[in-house]
């Protein structure tokens, strides 16, 4: 897929690239996609784990293809993955290279309802044990332990069904009512949602890589303080969360690598319905016709505009003088076989000349 598709692909490069690797059994399928034209530049088949020797070669054939045109990379997003640092550092040099935020706040998120699931499991222990049986009347303190017991079991319940609450970015005026509402009683679940929002004006785009870092300097020193929390906030601390907020300063780099995931999810799709033997070369050639697929999108589109279609169900009128309605014509005419064979002259034959329709007002 040289040559001809990489002066179309590379044609109007933004200057932004992903690169991310997808996994099919023992092969690893590598992308390079323009992160702005969502256009697949670059891809690679292997047939074991990638290594830094592999991503560092798949790089070079980047940087090569740019060269040739005279082409510069400003930036490339990629996952968290540790294989791509290193190799860039040695192919491009000193690029931006950002951190895909999804992958980032998918990680805090996921930390945020563990702590969530945590204080569940702590509400379920603190439970009152019950005798068995009907309580009577008389056991006052029996009653007063059943009635413990069915409101904590209710808190467990709308902390698991509402968990999302306290990962949503942005909540309404209902849903932060009804956070308050199963949250109350709870102040260190209220402190979980404090957090998360700050984790998400880290990313605003209005901030620069300089302001966000000190705001994320100070949120650590803040997290510190709730030992409770323990081991389930430790991406706060990740040194991802820096690499993440490189877009800040750059305002055309991407903050996710959304574009080479869509291609990955596309691939995958095909893999699953078209055929389910995976090999080397059947992967390759699965890419190399999407590829081929995507670069006559274009004109495919305008072929497909240029038709001009005839709407058969426009002319199709009910009654007993519509076109097929009269005795021994009773199906509308197919535009694929043409209209069906008349005797006389009340049939639809009669209403079609050269394709076009004839109003029937003219044959009266």
């Amino acid at each position: 897929m040289d040559g001809a598709f990489l002066a179309w692909a590379l044609e109007a490069f933004s200057g932004y690239a992903a690169v991310d690797e997808l996994y099919e059994g023992p092969y690893c399928v590598l992308s390079a996609v323009d992160n702005r034209q969502y256009k697949r530049v670059l891809y690679a088949v292997l047939d074991h784990a990638p290594n830094h020797d592999d991503i560092e070669a798949f790089l070079g054939r980047l940087k090569t293809a740019l060269d040739e045109r005279n082409l510069t990379l400003k930036g490339i997003t990629t996952d968290g993955s540790a294989l791509y640092p290193d190799p860039l550092r040695k192919v491009f040099g000193d690029i931006p290279h950002q951190l895909c935020t999804f992958h980032v706040i998918k990680e805090l998120t996921k930390g945020i309802l563990k702590a969530v699931a945590k204080e569940r499991k702590r509400l379920a222990t603190s439970k009152p044990k019950l005798k068995r049986g009907r309580r009577s009347p008389k056991e006052k303190e029996a009653r007063r332990s059943a009635r413990k017991s069915k409101y904590i079991q209710q808190k467990i319940s709308d902390l698991f069904q509402d968990r999302f609450l306290f990962v949503q970015r942005s909540l309404t005026r209902s849903a932060r009512k009804r956070f308050m509402h199963i949250t109350r009683g709870l102040p260190q679940l209220r402190k979980l949602r404090e957090i998360m929002d700050h984790m998400y004006a880290l990313f605003d785009r209005r901030c620069r890589t300089q302001t966000a870092l000190g705001k994320l300097k100070k949120l650590r020193q803040w997290v510190k303080r709730f030992t409770w929390i323990g081991e389930t906030l430790k991406k706060v601390f990740s040194p991802h969360l820096e690499k993440a907020l490189t877009f800040l300063d750059d305002k055309l780099l991407p903050a996710t690598s959304n574009a080479v995931e869509r291609g990955n999810r596309r691939h995958r799709k095909m893999q699953k319905s078209v055929y389910r033997v995976r090999s080397k070369a059947c992967l390759e050639g699965r890419i190399a016709m999407d590829m081929l697929r995507e670069s006559r999108a274009e004109g495919r589109d305008q072929t497909t505009q240029s038709f001009e279609f005839i709407p058969i169900k426009s002319w199709a009128a009910r009654g007993a003088g519509a076109p097929g309605n009269c005795a021994g014509h009773s199906r509308i005419p197919s535009p694929d076989r043409g209209p069906p064979p008349s005797i006389d002259e009340c049939g639809p034959s009669r209403y079609l000349r050269c394709g076009k329709v004839t109003p029937a007002s003219e044959f009266d």
